[in-house]
């Protein structure tokens, strides 16, 4: 059994037009949505031992303010091409997750989270910014999923329903 947490990357900021895509900041508010999303994970004991991100300012910012805030020992990995990836690309990247890892986290973009959700779940769900979903799959190894395993969606949060500051 293995456990994958989907996190949509927190609240950018479109302020600066001159910005790329790419390099987009969080915002104030994505800011302490990242830390909700950190702090719920430390309440629930559910500490991911890889976090996988996608090389975007807001997706790298959510993972460090995930991490600070829940106090993973995890080191955050940034994979490029995770940078708006398609369901299949993420997969492959999960594929290529440490085998000892029971719990992985990948900080991401839509639609490409959405549509993994639904190809592993069967359910549609939207991901609004800093909504994390937690799937258990029955696999052995991260080497063994493929684009048509089905999980189990157990859980989902967003940020802006949970307690906090």
């Amino acid at each position: 059994m293995r456990t994958l947490l989907l996190l949509r990357h927190a609240k950018s900021s479109h302020a600066d037009e001159g910005i790329s895509d790419h390099d987009r900041p969080l915002t104030r508010r994505g800011r302490r949505d990242a830390a909700r999303i950190g702090r719920l994970l430390d309440e629930i004991d559910l500490i991911p031992e890889a976090i996988i991100a996608s090389t975007s300012q807001r997706t790298l910012e959510t993972a460090e303010l995930v991490v600070e805030a829940c106090d993973a020992g995890a080191r955050i990995e940034s994979d490029e091409r995770l940078y708006l990836a398609s369901r299949r690309v993420i997969v492959r990247v999960l594929q290529g997750a440490r085998a000892q890892a029971r719990c992985v986290m990948i900080v991401g973009h839509n639609p490409g989270l959405e549509e993994l959700v639904t190809s592993l779940t069967g359910q549609s769900e939207h991901l609004s910014t800093a909504t994390l979903t937690q799937i258990d799959l029955s696999i052995d190894s991260w080497a063994d999923l493929r684009d048509g395993t089905r999980g189990r969606l157990k859980q989902m949060w967003r940020a802006r329903d949970l307690d906090g500051d």
